[in-house]
């Protein structure tokens, strides 16, 4: 069995990384540290733990080297809420789009799905069998009816033995496809009102979408018994989860493991410059600061206190430098780590190590059309050779060069797979020379091509 994220040791959570992202060494032990020490700083006694605080890291390197791929494969690992936010969305309190407290809101509602489905998890077997039977109700009277009107009263007698060989039946997805028609529903439980004044539209659309509940009525529709198990389902499991208790649990786990990544701070980093757009971004920095240093935010589901949020940013700075950021957000972010750019050993790594290596992808899409694909040793090491060459020679966008090339070099094989069912296609030097080698060592057929 998988450990969870808060109980794996920073070894540990390098080694879960290292499946999947290929170098940068010294940013995944920052941030396997940083995601211990969350763990750690649990277990500490009351007093010294209010003194603790977590260190907001910062990951600086260009584009394409794995900042991105860090946060989405601990999101993957976390048990803890973990949201994912692009800078570039938020805009300054009073012009028109999200605000910055809405990354709190949605970690919070992260947490609070993720604690209702463990809680609905530990019931699973109660629900099973409650949507068994809700099902088997929808069934039977049918079968009943049809077997009443050819004068079988054998079905009767034996209700209870039919009850039961129908249930294995219906295990078994033998009337998945039956279509019944069923009582769905009225909305979900109705949450109306702000805590203070709402802080965006978002708020708003929230208590608007909560009011119209309360005008939604049961209404009957035809569906396939697949279906109408996952619309039951869904009904089962809101009864089972004590919401009260869940939302609690889940601020919790917000306030104290919650961790946001937010990515592509550089592109609202202004400098010196004093124009318009850049007195916006200026704007949205300061609205971040208080809420990374902690501060309270009104939720629909109570107050959340972010000064224990573990924040970690990200951002190429390649036509800014973090210290155009504002002083106080610098001060705020005090781990820098920056990421190497990939080298073509790094590239060819990437092409051979990782669990869902670009090459694997490739072979699993054409083995679909019975295609086979031999990647050579000396193919894959061109392919790399490729990469990190047309990357020094025009822009270098890191390891999403490969997804280019890797395109370029199976689009005839793709294209006539139809033809060439049970073939093996060797990709070996000469193959990618013939299909990339052109294009590549052209500087301005490269530039748009590749």
């Amino acid at each position: 069995m998988a450990k969870r994220l808060d109980d794996m040791y920073p070894s540990e959570i390098v080694a879960s990384l290292d499946k999947y992202v290929i170098g940068q060494e010294e940013a995944k032990k920052m941030v396997a540290i940083a995601i211990r020490n969350r763990s750690r700083r649990k277990k500490l006694p009351d007093e010294i733990r209010e003194e603790v605080n977590p260190k907001n890291i910062m990951m600086i390197g260009p584009t394409g080297v794995g900042k991105t791929e860090i946060a989405r494969r601990i999101a993957k690992l976390a048990n803890a809420p973990f949201v994912k936010v692009e800078a570039t969305k938020f805009t300054e309190v009073g012009y028109v789009g999200r605000d910055v407290e809405s990354m709190v809101k949605d970690l919070m509602a992260m947490a609070v799905n993720m604690v209702s489905a463990e809680m609905a998890e530990m019931k699973s077997s109660d629900v099973d069998r409650l949507v068994d039977e809700r099902l088997l109700d929808l069934l039977l009277p049918t079968i009943t009816e049809k077997k009443s009107s050819d004068n079988d009263t054998a079905v009767i007698s034996a209700e209870d033995s039919t009850r039961e060989q129908f249930r294995d039946l219906l295990h078994k997805g033998v009337f998945d496809d039956k279509m019944v028609e069923i009582t769905s529903q009225g909305g979900p439980k109705v949450e109306v009102g702000f805590m203070g004044t709402p802080s965006s539209m978002d708020d708003i659309q929230d208590a608007m979408s909560n009011i119209s509940s309360l005008f939604q009525r049961p209404r009957r529709r035809r569906v396939s018994i697949k279906r109408a198990r996952e619309i039951f389902r869904e009904e089962e499991m809101a009864k089972v989860v004590d919401q009260d208790k869940a939302v609690e649990e889940a601020r919790q786990r917000t306030e104290q493991m919650g961790i946001i990544f937010i990515d592509e701070i550089d592109k609202i980093a202004s400098g010196s410059r004093t124009n318009g757009a850049d007195v916006s971004r200026e704007g949205v920095q300061r609205d971040i600061l208080p809420i990374v240093e902690g501060t309270k935010v009104n939720t629909k589901w109570g107050v959340v206190d972010t000064t224990n949020i573990l924040f970690i940013a990200s951002g190429a700075f390649s036509m800014s430098k973090p210290s155009d950021l504002i002083p106080e957000l610098q001060g705020r972010f005090p781990i820098r780590v920056e990421l190497k750019a990939l080298t073509a050993d790094d590239f060819y790594r990437i092409l051979t190590e990782p669990a869902n290596a670009l090459t694997k992808q490739y072979e699993a899409l054409l083995g679909v059309d019975d295609v086979k694909l031999d990647f050579t040793e000396d193919g894959l090491r061109r392919i790399a050779e490729l990469a990190w060459s047309v990357n020094n020679d025009t822009d270098n966008i890191g390891a999403r060069r490969l997804h280019t090339i890797m395109e370029k070099l199976v689009e005839e094989v793709s294209y006539n797979a139809d033809q060439m069912r049970g073939q093996t296609v060797v990709i070996d030097r000469g193959y990618v020379d013939r299909q990339v080698g052109e294009v590549a060592s052209s500087r301005d057929a490269s530039r748009y091509i590749l």
